[in-house]
């Protein structure tokens, strides 16, 4: 198999999406009443939130909620639920703008991946909604027909990213110093091991933190939402 001489890698969560897809989902759940208490899970939604924008949130952290919002419960119940949630919330927050940016990569025949924090349950949709042939996620274990609560492997966050693609690109008989041009775009400082590993990073629509690494470092800046402040979690 001949691969593409460029990959493009995509973050998601306020980088394609002007919102947070697992910050939406949890809140999503809490206030259609599938959440248990709606007014405790989203105390603890945003403190989660708030702790990961600090960079303070580990994976496992993260997991012990997100991923206990899918224990418990029928798959084909939480599928027909993520319908609802990508007619109401994702859909609607996919831009022109996110939606070309992805297109142009894949029109110029690059070998393309979406590459976030979110859980591959939430995001596998998106992915599809995107075109993005390929989704490296934080997996939720799976057993017995039932979301266990826990993480599978390796989480897709922080030097995970870096794991994770370099384990998918093995996969595919390459690696990242294959490659003429790796380009990763993302908004967060928690995404610098990978925007660090790549050749080409973008900072797409940057947190203050990593705006300033960015223009330290004269790495590109790309603004896709002129409206954020009104996706902001």
């Amino acid at each position: 198999m001949t691969l593409p001489n460029r990959l493009a890698l995509f973050d998601l969560d306020h980088t394609l999406l002007p919102l947070d897809s697992d910050y939406q989902w949890a809140d999503f759940l809490a206030r259609t009443g599938r959440a248990g208490d709606p007014v405790e899970a989203r105390r603890r939604n945003d403190e989660l939130m708030l702790r990961y924008n600090e960079g303070r949130l580990t994976a496992e952290q993260a997991a012990e909620f997100m991923l206990g919002l899918l224990a418990g419960h029928d798959p084909q119940v939480l599928q027909a639920w993520h319908q609802e949630f990508m007619a109401e919330v994702i859909e609607p927050a996919i831009t022109a703008q996110a939606r070309e940016l992805v297109d142009r990569h894949l029109q110029a025949g690059e070998l393309c991946a979406l590459v976030t924090a979110t859980n591959s349950f939430v995001t596998a949709p998106i992915a599809r909604a995107f075109g993005l042939p390929t989704l490296i996620a934080t997996d939720p274990e799976f057993v017995g027909n039932r979301y266990t609560g826990r993480i599978a492997g390796t989480p897709s966050f922080q030097a995970g990213k870096v794991i994770r693609v370099q384990a998918w690109l093995q996969g595919l008989g390459a690696s990242l110093r294959d490659f003429e041009q790796s380009r990763f775009y993302s908004d967060s400082i928690n995404d610098l091991p990978l925007l660090e590993a790549v050749s080409h990073p973008v900072a797409a629509n940057p947190s203050p933190a990593l705006l300033e690494i960015a223009q330290a470092r004269g790495w590109p800046v790309l603004t896709l939402f002129s409206e954020l402040e009104d996706y902001k979690s």
